[in-house]
């Protein structure tokens, strides 16, 4: 069934005119850095379109980024996790450093890629990130099933070996490793974890696939398919907390492409739509957020899925 266009339009009542959830920031405890839309795959279902030629997000700078860790430092803020996504982050000229800036700012950083060319052509700079700073580093690895077919209906062709070979890299050199999956297929939960966990046993991977941090798997989501408004009265009917969503404890900075300066978003997912702008300090973004967007019935609150490592 296709989407209600009456849903998701009014940030404080539904279609059917019950107050629309609200999330407030709890705390912040992650910040995403959205390094650029520009990848070297162009897969079915990347959640932001990602692709060699979409740089609707541009790339962000170490400038941009220091920027950032100095407001943290300046206000006292609780950052525990930086988080890095894209695109693909290796692609971006600046990464390295603003990878760097981070680490050596104390906080944890768990960098999002499909560990392909890019990340390959950098792998003496991350030994030495891994060599200087050990465990506070961790690589999150996109594969999107753990059968060849189905990752590569997603991502492309020749796309699994490459794939294998960052991961198998990355696990013989001893990095922190999880690894990002996709529910592709009708299999259920289970089913999908024991074909992660078969994969890595046979390639050598030290990665826990029952472990829900160390392998997570995202729901799928489409934009057009229709899905339930989260009203004030869901918290209480799913036995939910707002707390547990991830605009609560996380926000996403991206530099849109001419723009002048960063913006603050409240959400990974939704990097284009302007009503989840924020602001564009850290300070501006911490007021609370509408649910009002049907990826944050999808993904969050009811898909259960967030993309902080915890």
């Amino acid at each position: 069934m296709t989407l209600d266009p009456a849903k998701f339009r009014d940030p404080f009542v539904t279609a059917k005119g019950e107050a629309r959830a609200h999330v407030a920031l709890r705390a912040l405890e992650t910040l995403w850095f959205n390094t650029g839309t520009l990848c070297n795959l162009t897969c079915a279902g990347c959640y932001i379109e990602s692709s060699p030629r979409n740089d609707r997000l541009a790339w962000l700078t170490l400038a941009d980024v220091r920027l950032y860790l100095d407001e943290i430092a300046r206000d006292g803020l609780g950052v525990e996790l930086i988080g890095f996504t894209g695109g693909e982050p290796f692609m971006n000229p600046e990464f390295l450093p603003m990878l760097r800036a981070v680490l050596e700012s104390g906080r944890r950083a768990l960098v999002l890629t499909n560990a392909m060319a890019p990340m390959r052509k950098q792998r003496a700079e991350l030994l030495d990130l891994r060599a200087r700073f050990g465990d506070r580093l961790t690589i999150r690895v996109s594969l999107d099933h753990y059968t060849k077919p189905v990752h590569e209906a997603e991502r492309g062709k020749r796309s699994w070996a490459p794939t294998i070979d960052g991961l198998v890299w990355l696990a013989s050199n001893g990095f922190n490793l999880d690894v990002a999956g996709r529910r592709l297929t009708a299999e259920a939960e289970e089913t999908l974890r024991i074909g992660y966990r078969a994969l890595f046993a046979e390639r050598g991977i030290d990665v826990d696939a029952m472990d829900p941090v160390r392998l997570m798997l995202f729901p799928e989501m489409d934009p057009a398919r229709d899905v339930p408004e989260i009203t004030t009265a869901c918290w209480g009917i799913l036995d939910k907390s707002p707390d547990s969503v991830m605009c609560a404890s996380s926000r996403m900075v991206v530099r849109r492409r001419g723009a002048d300066a960063p913006a603050v978003l409240a959400c990974t997912l939704l990097a284009y739509d302007r009503r989840f702008e924020l602001g564009g300090t850290l300070s501006e973004a911490s007021r609370p957020v509408a649910l009002n967007h049907s990826y944050c019935a999808s993904f969050c609150v009811l898909g259960g899925a967030a993309c902080s490592r915890g």
